[in-house]
């Protein structure tokens, strides 16, 4: 049991530090153009913050919403490498899968993954998604209420803070020399396109460039 108490604290210390990082895309997100309700469904919805923060760095840039949704998809798929291979770990019946792949994120993920019992794989990824989910959304509305009353994101620098926001979600994930690697070749392939390309398509350029490396270096990794 004090196993089991060891793990929920540091789930839920990862849930309230992540969490609370919700108020930023909430103002950002209505400083940006979206409505309280726009930005509140979003959060929802897709519940993965990097995405969420493209989406609405595109939006503020003047890029299309189809473009922006793209983005957030394409870099939503690492969630997707996720949830195979956290399937068999977590054993869950068939009827829960639907809940559970919405909470497949990186922070539930890596609380997960390294347990050594299904138990414990399932109380570290359900405290910390749980924990996550709620106070995003949460910290979302309040945010997002703020934002609202903010007026022109440029008069207060959040367009620049927007980037700076999906900078800080990303960087933790570079693990490796090689994903810091892929990262920058990534962004000098998207800033290279800046001149050719309406905007918002630059970093869906770079992103269909590192999501290729990824998948052959995964591959290359399971051979």
């Amino acid at each position: 049991m004090s196993n089991d108490r060891s793990i929920i604290v540091d789930s839920l210390g990862v849930g309230v530090a992540t969490g609370a990082y919700g108020i930023s895309f909430g103002a950002l997100a209505t400083a940006s153009g979206l409505t309280i309700w726009q930005a509140c469904v979003l959060s929802l919805l897709t519940f993965t913050g990097a995405s969420q923060f493209a989406f609405i760095g595109i939006i503020a840039s003047g890029g299309a919403p189809m473009t922006g949704a793209f983005t957030g998809i394409l870099l939503g798929t690492r969630n997707l490498f996720y949830g195979l291979t956290l399937a068999p770990r977590l054993a869950l019946r068939r009827r829960h899968r639907v809940g559970a792949g919405h909470l497949v994120i990186d922070e539930s993920t890596a609380m997960a993954i390294t347990r050594s019992t299904t138990r414990h794989t399932r109380l570290g990824f359900f405290v910390t998604g749980v924990s996550i989910f709620i106070l995003w959304n949460v910290m979302t509305l309040i945010g997002a209420v703020a934002g609202a009353t903010l007026g022109d994101p440029r008069a207060w620098g959040l367009d620049a803070a927007v980037g700076a926001a999906f900078l800080a979600l990303l960087w933790p994930r570079l693990t490796s020399a090689f994903l810091r690697l892929v990262a920058l070749l990534a962004a000098a392939i998207a800033i290279g396109a800046v001149p050719a390309v309406p905007s918002g398509m630059p970093i869906i350029v770079g992103g269909l460039i590192a999501v290729s490396l990824g998948v052959v270096w995964q591959r290359r990794m399971q051979t």
